[in-house]
């Protein structure tokens, strides 16, 4: 019976994007089944927040979930649900209650696509994943959505880190600007790949002049104050945050508050379109930041100048 009522819903609602692979679930969306159902499996369920014309999101699908490994994994250990941060469709949250999924995007403070939201057996958030995560890691956060450590990511990257000339030397982080803090270490091929793109491009640096630039390893020891005024060395401050992601670039407004932070893969344009977005205050009118970004795209199209998300 249950079958005949998704098969009715499917034809209704047409929720299935080209992009997912054929192994994500066709549902309902009643969490509270999902879970049960999911963990009478031993499977734990995984809701994948996406858009449309999402670069990132095509890079999962195409890239990651291509990979056998990844892809007999998900099928193994997950049931996978597809969302849309502007869907209207109508959502049973694990806990009971009725929402839609652009409600529960923004409840769960979606900010980039894709997110993966991984829930535990009593529908509680297991793990998150914000943004695009290479093959390699990514597999690191399956191991995370099950409470695991993630196995060791092999030697990559230079061993000296990147040196940019708009960091500066703090160790008050208490600023009137915006601060942009970046967290890093050796041997990190995407922290290489950060310094090599992003942080050379035009659009970028622009942004970033409006900020307070600190670039701190995930393991110094210095003692610093944070924004908000506490003495801490810097590594414990970086647990504290739970930076578990490097390159992660978190972005505080001039009281001192974080307003967002880049913990995955991104290009030049979502690495200028986030910083604009706090440096400029967007965050106070637009809460998505998915929407700002298509709005300054469409202003620079208007312009005459290119858009390209995946420059």
């Amino acid at each position: 019976m249950r079958w005949i009522l998704v098969l009715a819903f499917l034809l209704a609602n047409s929720v299935k994007s080209q992009e997912a692979p054929e192994w994500f679930a066709q549902s309902l969306l009643h969490l509270p089944d999902e879970v049960a159902e999911a963990a009478r499996e031993g499977k734990r369920v995984m809701l994948y927040f996406g858009q449309p014309g999402c670069p990132y999101c095509k890079q999962l699908m195409e890239v990651n979930f291509r990979q056998r490994p990844i892809a007999e994994r998900m099928r193994r250990e997950f049931v996978s649900l597809e969302l849309s941060i502007f869907g209207d469709r109508d959502i049973t949250w694990a806990d009971g209650r009725p929402t839609t999924e652009k409600k529960l995007a923004a409840e769960l403070k979606v900010q980039y696509t894709p997110t993966l939201v991984f829930l535990d057996e009593k529908g509680a958030i297991a793990h998150r994943v914000n943004g695009y995560y290479t093959p390699q890691r990514f597999m690191g956060a399956l191991d995370q959505a099950w409470g695991k450590a993630p196995a060791p990511l092999p030697p990559g990257g230079k061993a000296e880190m990147g040196a940019e000339s708009f960091f500066l030397p703090l160790t008050d982080l208490r600023r009137a600007k915006p601060l942009a803090v970046l967290f890093e270490t050796p041997y990190c091929a995407e922290c290489d790949e950060l310094h090599a793109t992003a942080l050379r491009h035009p659009a970028v640096l622009a942004e970033l002049a409006k900020y307070d630039v600190v670039r701190l390893p995930l393991s110094a020891e210095e003692v610093i104050t944070t924004p908000r005024g506490r003495q801490a060395k810097a590594a414990d401050w970086a647990r504290s945050l739970k930076i578990d992601y490097v390159p992660t670039i978190v972005l505080f407004d001039g009281d001192h508050t974080e307003r967002l932070r880049m913990e995955a893969y991104f290009r030049p344009f979502h690495v200028a379109g986030s910083l604009a977005y706090v440096s400029s205050g967007a965050w106070r009118r637009e809460p998505s930041l998915q929407r700002y970004l298509q709005a300054r795209g469409a202003a620079l199209r208007r312009q005459g100048k290119p858009v390209d998300l995946w420059d």
